[in-house]
Parts: C-alpha cells; sequence; structure tokens
C-alpha cells in the first residue's frame, strides 16, 4: 500500500514538471512567433526602408540592457573584437581607444608600434580613415577602420588641440603584453604587475618574470593586481596554482544548471609555496584578479593590501548563434575556497522604477566565513584586504568623477601646454590640483552630477529659455561648486591618479609603472611589511 501511495505521488511530480516545461516552452514559443510577425509587418508595411540588421541588433541589446551587463549579443563584428580582448592579439596600429561623435580618441600608445612611430599621441581625434569621415559612419563601424591585415597601408587625418594633420601608418601585429614592468625592489624583494588575464600569455607572463626575479635573488614578492579588470579564468586559477599546492580548489561556479557548476582546482605543483607575498588590489581590480587575490587570502598564503575590490562575480560563457554571431551569457557565480561570494551588485533585485541596482555589502549582516588558518572574512562582494590603504574614502561623486573622462581630457589639455615635461621625479602638486578644480569648474563637461542633467534637461524644455539663461548659468555653477566641493576631500589620491596619467602620456606605461615603483606609497608599505617577518606572519595567523 505505502509503495502504491510513493509511485502515485511520484507520478504526480513527473507529470506537474511535464506540464511546467511544456508550458514554458509553449510560452517562448509563442513570444517569437509574435516578434517573428511583428518583423515582417514592419518590414513590408513601414514607410521607410528599415535595416533588418541593425533593428534586430538594437532590440536584442535593448531586451538584455534589463539583465547583469555581461550578459551581451555580439554580432559578427562584436565577435571579432572580443576574442581581440580576449587574446590581446591583432592586426592594428598599436592604440587603445573611445568613441566619440566626431571619431575614434586614442586614449594611449603602446610604444613601439606604428602609432608610436607615426607620433601619434594619447588624446588625438583620428576623424578620416582612407578618406572615410568616421562622423558619417555608425560607431559600430568605428572598431574595424583601424585593424585588419598587417602590412596594410593608412592615411589618417588626426585632429590634435584643435589642428588637423595629415599621418601615414602601417597596420602592425600587435600583441599585449600582460606583465608590463617587472623589477627587484630591493636585493631581495621583486616586484611583479599583472595588468589583464590574458587567455594563456598572463600565466607565462608572470612565470617568466617571477623565474628571472628569481635568478636575480627574489625571497620575497609584491604581485600588483591594481587595475586588473580580470580575463581568463584558467589563467585565474593557473596563476593562483603558481603559489599554492597540487589538488587545492582555488573557486567554485555555481549555476543554475549541473552544468554550469564546476569546481576548479590546482593541478600542477607550484612553482613557489614558501615564498612571502603581498598582493595590492583596488577597486578596479576584477574577476580573475579576485579568484587569485581572494583564493591567496583563504588559504593564508598572501597578505592582501590596499583598497576592497570591484566585486565582480559573474561567470559569462560564449554561446555560437547563426550566421557568425555569439552570445555571451552571465550563466554561474564566483565562490572562493571559503564559500565567499565576489558579486558586489544585486541584479536580480534590481529596482524597477529607478533602475538603481542594490549592493549585498550594504546588508545589515554579512555572512561570515574563516580562512585556512581560522581568520574571519566576510561576504558581500569583492575581496576585503587584511591592510588597508592610508587614503581618504572615496565620496561617491568621487567615484563618479574617476569613471568619467574628466582627468582623461584634463591631461591631455596638460599634455598641450607642457610639451617638454621631464618626469623624472615629477609631483603633481597643490598648485596642480588647484588648477585640475578650476578646470572642472570652469571649462569641463565630461564630469556631470546627475542635478545637473535633470537642471540641464528642465532648461531645454523652457520655451524661450533665453530669457532665464543668466539665471541658469548662476545655478548651473552653484551645483558645479558643490560636486566639485565633494572631490576635493579625496586630493590625495585623485593627485596620484593625475600624475600617473601625466607620467603615461610622457613615459609610456613602462615609465608609469617605473615612477610607481619608486614613489607609490601602497608599494612602499607592502616592502615595509614584508621586511618585517614577525608582523607578516602575525596577520596570516588566526
Amino acid at each position: 500500500m505505502k509503495n502504491k501511495k510513493l509511485l502515485f505521488f511520484g507520478s504526480l511530480i513527473v507529470i506537474s514538471l511535464f506540464f511546467s516545461f511544456q508550458s514554458r516552452f509553449f510560452e517562448i514559443a509563442k513570444q517569437i512567433e509574435i516578434y517573428n510577425n511583428l518583423f515582417k509587418e514592419l518590414n513590408i508595411n513601414y514607410i521607410d526602408e528599415i535595416n533588418p540588421g541593425d533593428l534586430t541588433d538594437k532590440a536584442i541589446k535593448n531586451t538584455l540592457k534589463n539583465l547583469d551587463p555581461y550578459t551581451n549579443f555580439y554580432n559578427e563584428q562584436d565577435v571579432e573584437d572580443a576574442r581581440i580582448r580576449r587574446e590581446g592579439e591583432y592586426g592594428g596600429i598599436g592604440i587603445s581607444t573611445f568613441y566619440t561623435k566626431k571619431g575614434i580618441v586614442v586614449s594611449e600608445i603602446y610604444k613601439g608600434f606604428s602609432a608610436d612611430k607615426a607620433g601619434l599621441k594619447a588624446g588625438d581625434i583620428i576623424t578620416n580613415v582612407n578618406g572615410q569621415e568616421l562622423a558619417a559612419l555608425e560607431r559600430s563601424q568605428f572598431s574595424q577602420m583601424l585593424k585588419g591585415v598587417p602590412g596594410k597601408q593608412l592615411s589618417l587625418q588626426v585632429e590634435r588641440n584643435r589642428q588637423t594633420k595629415s599621418v601615414s601608418v602601417k597596420l602592425d601585429k600587435v600583441v599585449l603584453d600582460p606583465v608590463p614592468f617587472y623589477d627587484m625592489i630591493d636585493t631581495e624583494t621583486g616586484y611583479i604587475v599583472l595588468t589583464r588575464f590574458i587567455s594563456q600569455k598572463a600565466t607565462e607572463s608572470v612565470v617568466n618574470a617571477f623565474s628571472d626575479l628569481k635568478k636575480r635573488g627574489m625571497k620575497k614578492l609584491v604581485f600588483d593586481l591594481r587595475y586588473n579588470p580580470g580575463g581568463s579564468l584558467f589563467d585565474a586559477v593557473n596563476i593562483t596554482n603558481l603559489f599554492i599546492p597540487k589538488g587545492l580548489k582555488v573557486v567554485d561556479t555555481r549555476g543554475k544548471t549541473k552544468k554550469n557548476s564546476r569546481t576548479y582546482k590546482t593541478n600542477r605543483e607550484p612553482l613557489d609555496a614558501e615564498i612571502p607575498i603581498v598582493v595590492l588590489i583596488n577597486g578596479r581590480s576584477a574577476s580573475a584578479s579576485e579568484i587569485v587575490s581572494g583564493a591567496l587570502q583563504d588559504y593564508d598564503r598572501a597578505v592582501i593590501m590596499g583598497e576592497r575590490s570591484f566585486g565582480k562575480g559573474l561567470v559569462q560563457r560564449y554561446f555560437d548563434l547563426s550566421y557568425g554571431t555569439q552570445m555571451k551569457i552571465t550563466i554561474s557565480k564566483y565562490y572562493t575556497p571559503s564559500g565567499r561570494c565576489i558579486q558586489e551588485l544585486d541584479y536580480a533585485n534590481r529596482d524597477s522604477k529607478t533602475g538603481k541596482v542594490p549592493k549585498f555589502s550594504d546588508a545589515t549582516t554579512l555572512n561570515e566565513f574563516t580562512t585556512q588558518n581560522g581568520r574571519k572574512v566576510y561576504d558581500g562582494g569583492g575581496v576585503t584586504p587584511d591592510i588597508t590603504s592610508e587614503f581618504s574614502k572615496k565620496t561617491e561623486e568621487t567615484d563618479d568623477l574617476l569613471k568619467s573622462r574628466a582627468i582623461f581630457n584634463f591631461v591631455t589639455d596638460f599634455t598641450y601646454q607642457n610639451p617638454n615635461l621631464s618626469t623624472e621625479n615629477y609631483t603633481f602638486s597643490s598648485s596642480d590640483f588647484n588648477n585640475f578644480k578650476e578646470y572642472l569648474l570652469r571649462k569641463d563637461t565630461a564630469f556631470v552630477s546627475k542635478e545637473e542633467k535633470l537642471f540641464q534637461k528642465a532648461y531645454e524644455s523652457v520655451e524661450n529659455n533665453k530669457k532665464i539663461t543668466s539665471e541658469y548659468n548662476a545655478i548651473i555653477q552653484q551645483l558645479k561648486a558643490a560636486k566639485v566641493a565633494k572631490v576635493l576631500v579625496n586630493e590625495d589620491l585623485l593627485s596620484k591618479e593625475i600624475e600617473n596619467e601625466i607620467i603615461e602620456r610622457y613615459a609610456y606605461k613602462e615609465g608609469m609603472y617605473k615612477h610607481l615603483f619608486k614613489n607609490d606609497i601602497t608599494i612602499k608599505n607592502a616592502v615595509n611589511l614584508l621586511n618585517n617577518p614577525k608582523k607578516y606572519s602575525s596577520i596570516l595567523k588566526k
């Protein structure tokens, strides 16, 4: 009798699941059919010509906008751009860029490539490529204008400081080195900076740098992951494996389905499981950087120093679609060996009215975990350092400033005014910072507060608004002053950001890291800690 009841209830569960799946698939098929019919009727009957590719591209991307920012659709061109970001190798002129209505803005010059040899500078705006005016193109077309088969000749029109000149460049094979700088700080302490987890290249570059420093007498290591946005998961696991034994868990990925959940363990003997390490992180260390720093912290293998990391704990996978397109879908979340979730922003509970995304770190109580030695660590997004940097706490306005192009634009103007600056022992002084303050108040258009945007929108909606222009300008200036006042409390960290940007303009990435090497307070604190074995050990104990 008992078995019959179990069989009956079991059958009910199977039947209900079957109808649940059937209902779900019917709903999906129904919505696809609705879109197909709408698309067909629109193309046949709409009064103007419609570009089907653009329409579909925008419709899909607009649909995904309400999910997390990492779930994306890639058309054929986007697929190639994504591959370049993952592999760090392509046919180009050796620049990093962003786009404006005018054209392609050069944000960084890679030393030794054709753009550098041709005299291009960060801040230059490329307005024309081989006779094609970029302002007439869709922005989605910009990315391929400066890429192609190495050896191809390009003729560019470049705007610099409101003057236009012609530049001829040849496409190179551009290979990015994820370890742009490493050296010995003193006779025993090595320094390695890793800027991105480029697939396979990141592990190889770190191993090469580490091996060279060991030959030069390294007995302690400062490993710099600041500003590293992440990249290859496998390289994160392999780099962690350089410092911890074989067979240990590095990270868990937990998804909705079993196939999207996996445990990643070290699979080889470490390069060095004993060397004392300080890992540097900040608010722009994300994803793979957080896997490495989180795992080394959980195993008490390194002291983590700096600022709380970004909190990008969402895992994506690429799926091939038809006609050469792809989709990148968030399939799971990262968890450190102790069980902490790295993810900071809770996209599943986005406010439908305001669009605001809550933070896990804002919870009244955070979940407590323990490291291998029994130290307490907490979740809530990102990796919290064992030792926090001695900078002023960032205001919301400073965060917005750093996300804008204001510092980039200020430094561009600075280089125009100081073409022959010597960066040796250069310091961004208090008077320089006052100039930056005046720039934000009088000239900047990139760092705009929410209040300014709302007030500007209201002003533009008023008929005959010229009658109130003077009043509008006075209030806008007051809003700017209030915004800038909240930024000034972070003069210490902003001065360092600007100083580093200035040095990079004159001396490339390599020169900037050499400057950091000698002057960065966080690196100095890391060295002091490593030179105090008793204090170093006490931090890693319970």
